[in-house]
């Protein structure tokens, strides 16, 4: 099924009728129980997100700290490496826990979405089983067979294990970027028909979405790993251990920040093509037109304007067609019934936005830093941090604000396409449970992930505050680099 952005209007109207006869077999469901689903899914979304992120960045900064401590022979980055793997197990199997709550949620809360469309989407989410058995068996290699197989070869045990992450990471999104652009089916007499799983997975909004994301899922386990020994540093433990700690995650994050800001202008441009009410929403645009200002902040009054922003003139049309006479579509090309929440969503993606913009000069002070150290013949591992009070201050928030952005880009993605839980085809009270009570399962799963969280952070704690990790045979210099 193809729906350009261009025909949206012309083509909402057949695919609503054609998703009433799903529709019809659910009884009407009651405002309350609606609002229990949708918050239940976003909780547990919102929630796992974080640890998904953690599952998919934070085997690669274990392997890179392993490859950088066989090579230099400096047993800090081991030990570094082993006190992340033990955390890495743990956050997958809390992520486990977390994503099968999820698969239930999607057929019991959505039984009109997964009924209707679960043969046009299940592909990606098949893959994605295939993917987390391996990360599975080779995250259980990799902890069992630490002081077990030479160095080198403990070291391609892990590999498998990033690209089995980055690989569910991207089955899972392009599921939820064909909610966003439907490919891969027909509809006929109200029925799904003519299934082709493989277009429905590529279709057009996989690729900005997919590496959107990963590079997202990089970044926050970067910042937030790094804000951990950031917070150590300010308070002394100025050693090779820490220090390491917190440049290897850092380093990796200001690396990915200028390919992720990129890729967010690719996003940006393809919503303008395929999906203009949602950059209509994320940019509180009303009225079609050409030099439309740029709005930094405000909120969407009842005359369907945007007051209190700041606004930068002809921004928005120099940003999608490098042109001031470049049109935007305003939400007045949508009727108002399909108008997402445009405050929630303008202001999401403003943070979103102003957070990356504070990683990325972040990661040019530390270049910055980077290069007088090297102008002054002292590394960043030399016997001082480099560092000042101020620089680790702001990177102790970076992490936390990694996780805001997050949260917030996916509010854009979700918000933005509201009221739809398929853009155009079917909407969300069309695919949620009629069955009362679905209260009560919100409350149920807010005791669970407050237990869950509480679990892992106390766990985690102990990993922190534990003694040192045992020393491997081939680390038995570590009295050479103290470990605080």
């Amino acid at each position: 099924m193809n729906l350009p952005g261009g025909a949206f209007l012309a083509a909402s109207a057949s695919a609503h009728d054609a998703s009433a006869s799903a529709a019809s077999a659910l009884a009407a469901v009651s405002p309350g129980d609606l609002a229990a689903a949708r918050a239940q899914m976003g909780f547990s979304l919102a929630w796992h997100i974080v640890v998904a992120c953690l599952g998919v960045g934070l085997p690669l900064l274990t392997l890179t700290a392993e490859w950088y401590g066989i090579r230099t022979g400096n047993p800090a980055f081991r030990l570094l490496a082993r006190r992340w793997a033990r955390a890495m197990g743990v956050l997958f199997a809390v992520g486990a826990v977390s994503g099968t709550i999820l698969s239930f949620e999607m057929g019991l809360l959505w039984p009109g979405l997964m009924g209707t469309f679960g043969q046009v989407i299940g592909l990606p989410f098949a893959l994605e089983g295939f993917a987390f058995f391996i990360e599975a068996i080779f995250l259980g290699i990799y902890l069992y067979a630490w002081d077990r197989m030479p160095p080198r070869r403990h070291l391609l045990m892990g590999l498998p294990i990033v690209g089995a992450g980055i690989a569910s990471a991207f089955f899972v999104v392009c599921a939820n970027a064909w909610m966003n652009q439907p490919r891969g089916y027909t509809l006929r007499d109200g029925k799904v028909v003519d299934v082709d799983p493989w277009a429905a997975m590529m279709n057009p909004a996989s690729p900005p979405q997919t590496v959107h994301m990963i590079l997202a899922a990089l970044m926050v386990a970067s910042f937030l790993t790094a804000s951990v020994y950031a917070v150590a540093l300010l308070r002394g433990r100025d050693d090779p251990y820490h220090r390491a700690g917190f440049a290897i995650p850092f380093v990796l994050g200001a690396v990915v920040t200028p390919f992720q800001i990129v890729v967010g202008d690719w996003a940006a441009r393809f919503l303008a093509t395929y999906q203009p009410a949602k950059l209509a929403a994320m940019e509180g645009v009303f009225h079609t037109g050409s030099h439309v200002p740029l709005t930094i902040g405000g909120i969407a009054t009842s005359d369907d304007r945007l007051r209190y922003g700041l606004e930068i003139p002809d921004g928005l049309s120099l940003l999608v067609g490098y042109s001031p006479d470049t049109v935007i579509k305003g939400l007045d090309q949508v009727p108002r019934s399909d108008w997402p929440a445009v405050t929630g969503v303008h202001l999401s993606f403003d943070i979103m936005v102003a957070v990356g913009f504070f990683l990325l000069a972040m990661g040019i002070w530390l270049l910055a830093a980077w290069w007088h150290a090297r102008r002054t013949a002292r590394p960043l591992t030399a016997a001082r941090s480099p560092w000042t009070r101020l620089f680790l201050l702001l990177a102790a928030i970076a992490g936390p604000a990694a996780v805001v952005a997050l949260e917030c880009g996916w509010c854009v993605t979700e918000l933005g396409r509201q009221p739809w839980v398929v853009w155009g085809v079917m909407r969300v009270r069309e695919a949620v449970n009629p069955a009362p009570g679905l209260m009560a399962g919100l409350w149920l799963v807010l005791i669970v992930y407050a237990a869950m969280t509480a679990a892992t952070v106390y766990v985690l704690r102990r990993l922190v505050r534990a003694t040192p990790v045992p020393v491997a045979p081939q680390e038995s210099d570590v009295e050479r680099y103290p470990v605080v």
